[in-house]
């Protein structure tokens, strides 16, 4: 499988039989939309704009299987929801033998049931923007900490291109905060699961 990163929390899953785009909110936030019509949208908040024209769409917990590939919708609570609120959708995807979860803007806790239906990931997908819109580097390592992932991918972060609705954090700050060092910056990150061990790595992905 093979990551693209495109700004905010936009990140395409190159599978061998599938592409999956996440969060393309793009065109709200000044930039081109990225989703082509053969894609599976995933939208990780019904609280995003509306998926582009995908030929299959997520946004709600579940669990759909589709050209080979396995993706399991789990119930969160939402960085700005209320105790008891679950306005957010975490996702595991599954296809040529990796795992990637991605947690977009949630709180920075997770119950023993969720960790459960996460279970054990290869790649995280996790925003670290902060500024109360959504996980800093403090809550997003947190998260990390809790699912134990091989590879994190950081994710809505500041960057001039792009007009988010609450100012977001320098990616140094944020890396920083989540007391890891970069350990490659590429401008796709193919996963190789032989290659990857027990030591969680950052990834740093350059917008697209």
């Amino acid at each position: 499988m093979e990551l693209t990163f495109y700004g905010a929390d936009c990140v395409r899953l190159a599978a061998k039989k599938a592409q999956i785009v996440v969060d393309d909110n793009l065109k709200a936030l000044g930039l081109k939309t990225v989703t082509k019509p053969a894609d599976i949208s995933l939208r990780t908040s019904k609280l995003l704009p509306e998926h582009p024209e995908a030929a299959f769409r997520a946004e709600t917990p579940g669990e759909y299987e589709i050209s080979g590939v396995v993706i399991h919708g789990i119930a969160a609570r939402a960085h700005m929801d209320e105790e008891g609120q679950k306005t957010a959708v975490i996702y595991t995807v599954e296809a040529d033998d990796t795992k990637v979860v991605i947690l977009g803007h949630i709180y920075p806790e997770l119950s023993e049931e969720q960790l459960e239906q996460i279970g054990m990931a290869d790649v995280a997908i996790v925003p670290v923007g902060g500024m109360g819109y959504t996980l800093d580097g403090a809550g997003a390592l947190n998260v990390i900490k809790q699912i134990e992932p091989k590879i994190v991918v950081p994710t809505h972060y500041s960057d001039k291109a792009i007009r988010y609705e609450v100012p977001q954090a320098e990616l140094s700050e944020a890396v920083k905060n989540l007391g890891m060092e970069t350990s490659e910056t590429v401008p796709k990150y193919k996963i190789k699961p032989s290659e990857l061990n027990d030591t969680t790595k950052l990834v740093v992905l350059e917008r697209q």
